[in-house]
C-alpha cells in the first residue's frame, strides 16, 4: 500500500515481480479483512475512503466513503469495525455488518494504531500527537482511561494479558497494564520503534524500528531481545509467508524486502512511494481471525 503514490502494488510472491498496480485516491495505509474473508478493506485516509479488493486476486471491488480511515480493525467477535482517523483526531466505532457509525470518541491528537482484548470488550488506541494510549469500553461505549506512555506511540498489540506499545519517538516498546494503563516496563529495540507483529507459531514478536533501520526479534514470553536485523530504508509493516520469510515494507527506500529470518539476508522489490501496509494473501490459508499484527 503505497501511501505517497496513491496506489497498491500487487506482487507475485513466487517471482517477486510487481504484476499490476491498483490506483486509490490519495493515501492508502493499512488493511482489514472482512469477517467472511470476501473483501480486503484498504484504508485511504486523506481520500476519505475504504477501498475494497478481492483478497485472493487483488481485483478492485469499489470503495466506500469513510471519514479519514488510517488504521482499522474488527473486534474479535466481529461485532464492530474500529477506525482510527489520524487527521481528524477521532476513533470511530462502526457496526461491522452495515458499516454504520455507532460511536465517535475524541481521545486526543492523531489516533494511530489499535488492538483489542480477546473478549472484544476493550479497545486500545495509540495517539501519536498526544503521546497517549487510550482504552475504550465497547460494551458501554465509554472511555476507560487515557494515559501518557511516551513520545509518538504507534503499534499496539494485546499479548499475554498485557498491552505492548511501540514508542516511535524513542527507541523502545512499553508494556502496559490493560486494567489501568500503568507502564510496567520498557524494552529497548531500536530508534523509531514503529509496529510489532506476532509470528504464526507465536514463537517470536518482531518489532520494526523505522528510523533506526532495523527489525528486532523478541522472545514472546520474557520480552528479551533475541536478535536485531539491520534493514536500512525505514522498515514499517510486515507479513510472514508460509516459507517463513518476512515481507517488510521499506517506507524510505520505496521497496519491499523479503528477508530470511535465519540468515538475515534479504532481496528487495521496487514498489511505489512510501510503502506502508502489506497483506500476504497466503494468510488466507489460515483459519480464524486474520489481523495485520497477529500473523
Amino acid at each position: 500500500m503505497n501511501s505517497a503514490s496513491a496506489s497498491i502494488s500487487l506482487i507475485d510472491m513466487d517471482t517477486h515481480q510487481v504484476i499490476s498496480t491498483v490506483p486509490t485516491l490519495r493515501e492508502p495505509s493499512h488493511w482489514a479483512l472482512s469477517p467472511d474473508r470476501s473483501k480486503l478493506y484498504v484504508a485511504d485516509a486523506s481520500g476519505n475512503s475504504l477501498f475494497i479488493l478481492d483478497p485472493i486476486t487483488g481485483a478492485a471491488l469499489g470503495h466506500k466513503v469513510t471519514a479519514d480511515p488510517y488504521q482499522l480493525g474488527y473486534t474479535p467477535d466481529q461485532k464492530y469495525l474500529v477506525v482510527n482517523a489520524l487527521r481528524l483526531n477521532f476513533v470511530d466505532i462502526y457496526e461491522a455488518s452495515t458499516l454504520n457509525l455507532v460511536k465517535r470518541f475524541a481521545p486526543g491528537s492523531m489516533p494511530s494504531h489499535l488492538s483489542f482484548s480477546p473478549d472484544s470488550k476493550w479497545s486500545f488506541n495509540s495517539c501519536q500527537g498526544g503521546n497517549i494510549l487510550a482504552s475504550f469500553d465497547l460494551d458501554s461505549m465509554t472511555t476507560r482511561w487515557i494515559v501518557k506512555v511516551g513520545p509518538t506511540p504507534a503499534g499496539v498489540l494485546w499479548h499475554n494479558n498485557k498491552i505492548l506499545v511501540c514508542i516511535m519517538g524513542s527507541d523502545h516498546i512499553a508494556e502496559v497494564d490493560p486494567l489501568n494503563g500503568t507502564v510496567l516496563r520498557r524494552i529497548k529495540t531500536g530508534v523509531g520503534a514503529h509496529n510489532l507483529f506476532l509470528s504464526p507459531d507465536k514463537a517470536t514478536i518482531y518489532v520494526s524500528n523505522r528510523l533506526g533501520g532495523s527489525v528486532t526479534a523478541i522472545d514472546p514470553t520474557t520480552l528479551a531481545v533475541r536478535r536485531n536485523y539491520v534493514l536500512p530504508g525505514g522498515p514499517d509493516d510486515l507479513g510472514i509467508a508460509p516459507d517463513g520469510n518476512l515481507w517488510i515494507s521499506l517506507r524510505f527506500a520505496e521497496q519491499v524486502a523479503v528477508m530470511n529470518p535465519e540468515t538475515g539476508k534479504y532481496s528487495a522489490i521496487d514498489v511505489g512511494r512510501s510503502p506502508h501496509g502489506i497483506f500476504l494473501n497466503t494468510q488466507m490459508q489460515k483459519s480464524g481471525e486474520l489481523t495485520a499484527e497477529v500473523l
